[in-house]
């Protein structure tokens, strides 16, 4: 029999998730940025494994609670494709997921700037303004959304920490932004003045164009699973056998 996780629970699993997935973006982009300083290309490599790995453990650490979003695309997606079939987030459990999100990702970046005796908070400088890195932001959040939603709809969600983790370490090199692709993260890079900031001037296009990759993955999904929505409950990983998501109310 399932048993209901209360909603504060699940907000607090995703303040919690989204802030260690901030924490070890920015964290391992200081000790990148230590470890090799005279060649960008190996701090991004060092600074995408240690990504891809640590969302693998966060989504399997946090899933079985409150689904692991970590992302208000991800969020915002599993409400609309979900509310026709009646599975996915409600209206309540959205506006909760997404403020949680945000602030975990502020926190995030906080503890890592902390953990390398920075600055508490930095403003970045780094400045990401451009129409290829807006493009390459839509392809990063809209292929991250449809992936998610495959694994669910196709039953294979379980797999959704090595392959959520392995599309992420990929999209580092195949997109020119470095595939931000989540609008809490992106918000929260901008309090550290380190090598995975992002300038506070740059973060509104940013995250316009990450909703903008999240309409395009409504819109695929429509065309190649239109059926989708039915495995809303089970975005980003199914619950496990004592745990529902969908409705659950604190």
């Amino acid at each position: 029999m399932r048993t209901i996780v209360p909603l504060w629970r699940r907000a607090v699993a995703e303040t919690l998730g989204t802030g260690l997935l901030v924490a070890v973006v920015v964290g391992s982009g200081i000790a990148a940025a230590s470890l090799s300083p005279n060649d960008v290309g190996l701090q991004l490599l060092e600074n995408a494994f240690a990504t891809a790995f640590g969302l693998a453990v966060l989504i399997l650490i946090f899933g079985p609670v409150s689904g692991a979003h970590f992302n208000p695309v991800v969020s915002a997606a599993d409400w609309w494709l979900g509310r026709r079939a009646g599975t996915g987030l409600t209206v309540r459990d959205l506006a909760a997921y997404v403020p949680a999100q945000v602030v975990g990702g502020v926190a995030g970046a906080v503890l890592a700037n902390l953990m390398y005796d920075e600055a508490a908070v930095s403003w970045s400088s780094t400045d990401r303004s451009g129409a290829h890195l807006w493009l390459a932001e839509v392809v990063a959040t809209a292929g991250l959304v449809v992936l998610i939603f495959a694994l669910a709809r196709s039953g294979r969600a379980a797999l959704a920490p090595a392959a959520v983790g392995a599309y992420i370490a990929a999209a580092y090199w195949f997109t020119s932004s470095t595939s931000f692709a989540n609008p809490a993260v992106t918000v929260g890079r901008a309090f550290s003045d380190t090598f995975a900031g992002i300038a506070p001037g740059s973060v509104p296009a940013f995250v316009i164009f990450q909703l903008v990759g999240g309409v395009v993955a409504v819109g695929l999904l429509a065309v190649l699973s239109p059926d989708a929505g039915q495995a809303a409950d089970d975005v980003v990983t199914p619950p496990s056998d004592t745990t529902v998501r969908s409705g659950a109310s604190a």
